[in-house]
């Protein structure tokens, strides 16, 4: 399996901006109820969401789709 690269790992700031400009509070609510997309936590502290996760928990989140 490819190692994925760098460009293809969000910050939180990325991933509310995709996500409409929604807040980082409503975005760590979504994690402490388990409604968040998968993060990574690096050695750092610092979270990182790859964007296939955030792209595969929209999907889900699609309505009106068969």
């Amino acid at each position: 399996m490819a190692r994925e690269r760098t460009g293809d790992l969000l910050t939180v700031r990325d991933v509310l901006a995709e996500l409409g400009g929604i807040s980082r509070r409503t975005f760590y609510r979504w994690r402490e109820l388990g409604l968040a997309p998968a993060c990574i936590r690096l050695p750092n502290g610092e979270l990182r969401v790859r964007r296939s996760a955030l792209s595969e928990w929209l999907d889900e989140r699609a309505e009106g789709t068969a």
